[in-house]
């Protein structure tokens, strides 16, 4: 039958136990499960002597009351250890906790093992090195009223956790609409032609300026790292049209610079030629002059020597002048003495054109010009030699 079960005699048949006689004794072959309500209470006592409870009395009421109040110590200890155990945390290198005390700003703390009561503190870990990005495209308005489609990327970090978190309910939203509002501006004062050539990274740094100024402005607690202008073109509808336009500008630069290069080219090499020229006329300006002075010695060296010795110096200029006449004309040898009645003239020889050459051998050409300008040198050579000859006689 069951161990509780009536008509048992008055014995309590408890399988945890080893009969009436022995109950809460373990020994022989009877050994069961320890018993929780003895082990509880010798816990009891030995928190209630720790807390200076004392120990149970030797009444049943005394042991209870006892017992009663040790128990509850015990919770109370161990729910202490528990909300101590939940305040403690650990804020990574990467991040900045935000502690609110009841619900207001008490302090920043940095990354490690930190501690603080649990349900009276708040804490809000906020990561301020990670480099955070938003994108914004729109059609906006320039200053010569054209429509461009400009592409901008905002790269940011948060620099003030504390004001990331309380300031501002929403600062990435306040981001967002402060970037559009500066891109707009700073696009909205500039002509076309800048944004769509080489005006990308004038515009990039305007638009960082001023939207940083908002930022602070807003106490968002952000910092623009960085602001790119990815694209910039003309509308879709009208981009055949721009792009024409474009490419007609590139031809018109293209022809500009090929103008300066030959322009560059050209110039220099002018002023080269002219002072070539320069210095041919100084070197002919010095030549005739050294020629004339050496002219005018010869002839006063001449004339001296024409008083010393009036004669032999007629006689010299003579052969001197037949010598130059006859070394550039054909000559023709007669022997008058040893000939016979019949002369041999060669006629062909004669009527051939010999070159003339100079004093130095080297050919000269004649021309209807040249002979009529050397005609015109001799004859005032001649006129000249011979009113020397006059006064040198009627000097004498």
């Amino acid at each position: 039958m069951a161990w509780n079960e009536p008509g048992g005699n008055g014995n309590n048949h408890d399988p945890w136990s080893g009969g009436g006689d022995n109950r809460g004794k373990r020994g022989g072959n009877d050994q069961g499960p320890p018993d929780l309500d003895e082990a509880l209470r010798k816990l009891q006592d030995r928190l209630g002597g720790i807390f200076g409870g004392g120990k149970r009395g030797g009444s049943g009421g005394g042991s209870g009351k006892g017992g009663g109040s040790g128990f509850f110590v015990v919770l109370v200890v161990l729910a202490g250890l528990f909300w101590a155990g939940m305040g403690f945390y650990t804020v990574d290198e990467q991040e900045r906790g935000i502690v609110l005390r009841l619900g207001k700003y008490h302090d920043t703390v940095q990354p490690g093992l930190q501690w603080n009561p649990p349900l009276i503190d708040e804490v809000t870990k906020v990561n301020t090195t990670r480099l955070r990005t938003y994108d914004h495209r729109s059609l906006m308005l320039t200053a010569d009223e054209n429509i461009v489609d400009v592409d901008m990327t905002v790269q940011y970090v948060v620099s003030d956790p504390a004001q990331f978190t309380l300031k501002v309910r929403d600062p990435s939203d306040s981001l967002a609409q402060s970037s559009e509002s500066a891109l707009r501006h700073v696009v909205g004062t500039s002509d076309m032609h800048g944004i769509l050539t080489e005006g990308r990274d004038t515009l990039a740094l305007q638009v960082q300026a001023r939207l940083q100024r908002y930022m602070e402005n807003y106490t968002t607690g952000l910092t623009i790292s960085k602001v790119n202008i990815k694209n910039a073109q003309a509308p879709r509808q009208v981009q055949d049209a721009f792009d024409d336009v474009i490419k007609a500008r590139e031809d018109e630069q293209r022809a500009k610079n090929e103008a300066e290069a030959y322009a560059n080219g050209i110039v220099p090499e002018a002023r080269g030629r002219a002072q070539r020229l320069l210095e041919e006329a100084n070197a002919y300006r010095e030549e005739v002059v050294a020629k004339a002075t050496g002219e005018a010695s010869r002839f006063k060296a001449l004339l001296a020597e024409y008083q010393k010795a009036p004669r032999v110096t007629r006689e010299r200029l003579y052969i001197d002048t037949l010598q130059e006449v006859l070394a550039r004309t054909g000559k023709v040898m007669v022997d008058v003495e040893g000939g016979n009645n019949m002369m041999y003239l060669p006629l062909d020889r004669l009527t051939e054109k010999q070159p003339l050459r100079d004093s130095s051998g080297r050919g000269i050409s004649l021309d209807d010009n040249t002979m009529r300008q050397i005609t015109d040198q001799v004859l005032e050579e001649t006129r000249q030699r011979s009113q020397t000859t006059s006064g040198l006689r009627e000097g004498r």
